[in-house]
């Protein structure tokens, strides 16, 4: 039941505002859902995207910093 509050609560982006948020220009989003990488909506011909889609992709993509370091001229992780 909570699943179906949180869907009808997610805001439903055009492909234009899920590419604002990503920085890039529409094409991205609109190869990421042609390529199945990124949840979507479908409505009549309109495609939309969760922004919890792209939060959730930009989560995934996101690389934490390690602290690294020097031995014997060498990075120890």
């Amino acid at each position: 039941m909570e699943r179906r509050t949180a869907l009808e609560a997610d805001r439903l982006l055009t492909v234009e505002e899920a590419a604002e948020i990503f920085g890039t220009k529409p094409r991205f989003p609109r190869r990421l859902i042609a390529e199945r990488r990124i949840r979507f909506v479908k409505l009549g011909t309109h495609v939309r995207i969760p922004e919890s889609a792209v939060r959730e992709f930009i989560a995934a993509g996101t690389i934490e910093p390690m602290s690294l370091r020097w031995r014997g001229g060498a990075v120890v992780a």
